[in-house]
C-alpha cells in the first residue's frame, strides 16, 4: 500500500494556466524572421532590377565597366576603388622593355563623303614633341597626317613613349586644326544625363557623312569636382576655378580655366572635369600635388594608368592625347611638349580612354578606327548611345 504522505497532490489549476512565456518567445521570433525575410526578397528584388537594369542598357560598356558604374552611383565607389586599387597592384605597368614595331606608321585618311568649305587659312606644320625617353626611336614624336581635307592635315598624329620607365608603351597625340573641322560636345544617357539637351548621346545618322573623329570626356559628374552646362541648361552647377571645356556655338572649343559665372551668349557647351594640368604653357603645381580631391577618389595622381587630356595651343589648336601607363605629371609633360598653352585631364582607365577616327565607304556609313593599337573600348561606342559624354569632330562647313 501507498501510504498517504507518498501521494503528491497538483494543483488542478496549474494545467489551465496558459503558458506565460514559453508560448509567446518563439512567436517574437518568427515575426521577426518573417520580416527579416520579406526585406530580404525585396532587397533581392530591387538588386536583380537595378543591375540587370545596368547590365541591359544601351551601349557598348563592358559588363566589368557596367558594374563598376552601377557601384559608384550607389554610393559604392569606396568598394570600387578598393578594387581598383588591388587590380593595380596586381597588374602594375611593366618597366623598360621596348615597344613592338616600334613607332607606328598611318597612311592619312580622306572623308570624301563630305564636301566642306575650303578655308582661308590652316595651321603651319607644328614642332615635333620631344621624346620623353632617350635615345629618340626612329619618328618618335614626329606629326604624321591622319586625317586630310582639300589636301591639307586636318588631324595630324604623334606617337612616343609616356616616360624614361615605361619604355614599352605608346601615348597616341592628336592635333586637330581647328580651321578644318568643328568640335561638339555629346551628353551620355548616364553621364550627365541627356534629358532636355539639344545634343543626343551617339552620333546621329545625319551627320555621319561629315564625321572625321570622336575622343571621350571627364569623369562621372560625381568625381569630376565640376560642372555641366548645354543647351542653356545647368545639368551639374560650374564650379569657380575648374579647369573647363568650353564650346561655342560656331564649332570652336578652348580649355580654361572657369571664372566666369554664366556662359555667354556664343557658348554652346561647358563641360568641368578637375584642375588645370598646363596653364599660360607651364605645368601647373597642382599636378604634383597629393590632395585626393583634385585628381579624383579613384586612383589618385601618382598611378600609372591608361589616362587622356585635351588642350589648346597658341594656334589654336587641339591636342589630344591617350596612353596606358601615364601619372598625372607624365601626362601634363605630354600635353605640354605637344605645345599645349592650357590643358586638362579627361577621363581615365581603359574602359573610357580612346580617339577613333572614320572612313566612310558608302553616304551614311562612317567605319571607325582607333587611334592605337591597344585602346580597349568598342570602336563603335558612340555610334550608339553612349553612356558617358564626348566630343564629336567634324568636317567644318
Amino acid at each position: 500500500m501507498t501510504a498517504r504522505g507518498d501521494l503528491k497532490i497538483e494543483d488542478p489549476e496549474k494545467h489551465h494556466r496558459p503558458p506565460e512565456q514559453a508560448g509567446r518567445s518563439p512567436s517574437r521570433r518568427r515575426f521577426w524572421l518573417r520580416r527579416a525575410g520579406v526585406l530580404m526578397v525585396v532587397l533581392l528584388l530591387w538588386l536583380t532590377w537595378s543591375i540587370g537594369g545596368a547590365l541591359t542598357a544601351p551601349g557598348t560598356d563592358t559588363t566589368a565597366a557596367r558594374l563598376a558604374e552601377w557601384g559608384r552611383f550607389h554610393g559604392l565607389g569606396w568598394a570600387v576603388n578598393g578594387l581598383e586599387q588591388m587590380q593595380y597592384k596586381a597588374n602594375a605597368p611593366k618597366v623598360g622593355g621596348s615597344v613592338a614595331g616600334g613607332i607606328p606608321r598611318i597612311a592619312p585618311t580622306q572623308p570624301a563623303a563630305s564636301k566642306p568649305t575650303a578655308p582661308s587659312t590652316s595651321v603651319a606644320p607644328p614642332a615635333p614633341v620631344r621624346p620623353q625617353a632617350q635615345p629618340p626611336l626612329p619618328d618618335e614624336g614626329t606629326w604624321q597626317p591622319l586625317v586630310s581635307l582639300h589636301g591639307k592635315p586636318a588631324i595630324r598624329a604623334a606617337f612616343l613613349r609616356p616616360d624614361a620607365q615605361h619604355t614599352s608603351y605608346l601615348t597616341g597625340v592628336t592635333l586637330l586644326d581647328q580651321n578644318l573641322v568643328r568640335m561638339t560636345l555629346h551628353p551620355g544617357y548616364k553621364v550627365p544625363g541627356d534629358a532636355g539637351l539639344s545634343q543626343p548621346s551617339s552620333v546621329p545618322q545625319s551627320e555621319r557623312d561629315a564625321l572625321v573623329a570622336t575622343f571621350n570626356s571627364g569623369f562621372t559628374m560625381l568625381d569630376a569636382n565640376g560642372g555641366y552646362w548645354q543647351s542653356g541648361k545647368t545639368v551639374v552647377p560650374l564650379r569657380q576655378g575648374a579647369a573647363s571645356m568650353v564650346f561655342s556655338k560656331d564649332g570652336q572649343m578652348d580649355v580654361v580655366k572657369w571664372n566666369a559665372g554664366n556662359p555667354g551668349p556664343d557658348v554652346a557647351a561647358v563641360r568641368q572635369n578637375l584642375v588645370l594640368l598646363v596653364d599660360h604653357g607651364a605645368i601647373t603645381p597642382e599636378v604634383d600635388s597629393t590632395t585626393r580631391g583634385l585628381w579624383g577618389w579613384t586612383l589618385g595622381n601618382k598611378t600609372y594608368v591608361w589616362r587622356s587630356a585635351v588642350g589648346v595651343r597658341k594656334d589654336g589648336s587641339v591636342v589630344f592625347a591617350a596612353g596606358a601607363s601615364m601619372s598625372v605629371r607624365t601626362l601634363a609633360n605630354v600635353m605640354h611638349d605637344a605645345g599645349a598653352e592650357r590643358a586638362m585631364e579627361l577621363d581615365i582607365n581603359p574602359d573610357w580612354t580612346n580617339f577613333i577616327t572614320y572612313t566612310h565607304p558608302s553616304k551614311g556609313v562612317a567605319v571607325p578606327h582607333m587611334l592605337t593599337k591597344d585602346e580597349q573600348p568598342n570602336p563603335s561606342r558612340y555610334l550608339q548611345p553612349s553612356s558617358r559624354d564626348f566630343v564629336a569632330v567634324s568636317v567644318r562647313r
